[in-house]
Order: structure tokens, then sequence, then C-alpha cells
């Protein structure tokens, strides 16, 4: 191989907002948040860095459709289903929102300090206010109730993502939970008597189990209990 051959680039991919944004996904999965930044997307690509300027103004620009992406992959249709009991719904919509951005915990801190304002994150927040005033709530109150969701799930899932390692998806519950446990079992007792009697319940913060109960006191609070009738 000659040196000409040797320094000759690789093909380059198709440029498009899509590609960028995926690129900048992946950066953030093996190298976390620190390492994104337009010249780490550029390499990523296999493109000078002033070619993204074409596409994006600048890095928080790539993030705010980042967090677009992660927010907007859900199937709206699911959500306005009327076949199925409203809180169904809701709770498929925030466990798969948990689920898609506990496989990309780095993005999680980015995720909440990125505006939510794209065309997904926007259809789905229109979604998500048609379903609680479906569920009897009048247009005041589901704007409400509908911060209250988001701020309950997305503030859920960034404890989580805390605790676990921000380039690999999160490991299985039981391990963070023996995890969670063996940590409160070093805590001395006599000092926080309250806190070793819950280390069983606290282990289990990050479970489904907590994200599920959690979602329905928040719901019951602006719907009320449900109804032996809907169970």
């Amino acid at each position: 191989m000659t040196t000409a051959q040797r320094g000759r680039p690789g093909p380059r991919r198709n440029l498009t907002d899509g590609a960028i944004v995926e690129a900048a996904l992946q950066l953030l999965d093996r190298r976390g948040a620190d390492a994104v930044s337009i010249r780490g997307i550029a390499a990523e690509l296999g493109v000078a860095p002033n070619a993204l300027y074409t596409y994006f103004p600048d890095k928080a620009a790539v993030l705010r459709a980042v967090a677009d992406r992660l927010i907007g992959e859900y199937d709206l249709s699911a959500l306005a289903d009327p076949a199925r009991p409203w809180r169904q719904r809701l709770h498929d919509l925030a466990l798969s929102l948990r689920s898609r951005l506990l496989d990309h915990p780095g993005a999680t801190a980015m995720l909440l300090g990125a505006p939510m304002d794209g065309p997904r994150a926007l259809a789905l927040g229109e979604a998500l206010l048609a379903l609680l005033v479906e569920a009897g709530l009048d247009e005041r109150d589901s704007a409400r109730a509908s911060y209250l969701l988001i701020v309950y799930v997305l503030g859920s899932i960034a404890l989580e993502a805390a605790e676990v390692e921000p380039t690999r998806p999160a490991p299985p519950e039981a391990q963070r939970v023996a995890a969670r446990r063996a940590a409160f079992d070093a805590v001395p007792a006599e000092a926080y008597p309250l806190t070793a009697a819950s280390a069983d319940v606290m282990s289990r913060y990050i479970t489904t189990e907590q994200f599920r109960w959690g979602l329905d006191r928040v719901v019951d609070g602006f719907a009320g209990p449900v109804g032996p009738a809907q169970e």
C-alpha cells in the first residue's frame, strides 16, 4: 500500500440531521457527556467540524435534538388507543421512557438540562394532554398534571441513572438492589435507626415496583384512585 493510499480517508457517511444525532448518541453511550462536542461528533462521522454547522448551529442544538429523539421515540398511536384503559396507556408510556433512558444512562443528565421543545417532544406532550383530558381533567388541570408526571418520571429516572456507569446500560435490577442493600448494611444503625429499619424498602427504590407505586400515587392525586370496575 502506498503512502497516498494509507492517507486516503474512508468513505464518508451521508450527512443528515439524523446521522449527526445518531453519532452524538453513540459517542454519549461510549464515552459519556464530556466527550460530546462538535469536534468529537465530526470525528465520529469522518467529516470536518465545520460540516456540522450546516445542520446545527452549535453543540447545544445537537443535544436538544438528541433529547428530542430519546423523548419522542414512542408510538403515539398506543397512547391514543381508546380500547385500552387510560391508566394502562399512561403506565406503558412511563415504563417505556424509563426503559429507553436507562439504556442510555449517560444521556439522562444531559436530557434534564436540555429544553424539551423539539417536534417529537411536543407531539408526545400534546398526546399526553389529550389522554389526561380523556381521563376527565379540564384543560388547566391536564396541563398541571402533565408537568407533574414529567417531573416524577424524569426525576425518578435521573436518580436511578446517577447510580450506574454512564457509558453502559443499567445492570439488572436484582444486581442494583443487592448493591444498594450492601451499602445500607454499612450504615450504623445506632446513629440512623429509621434508615436501618427501612433498608429493605430503600434498597428497592430503583425497582420497577417502586416506580409503578409512585406513578400510581401521583395519578391518584389528580384523578382519584382506580375503582374496582377499572382494575
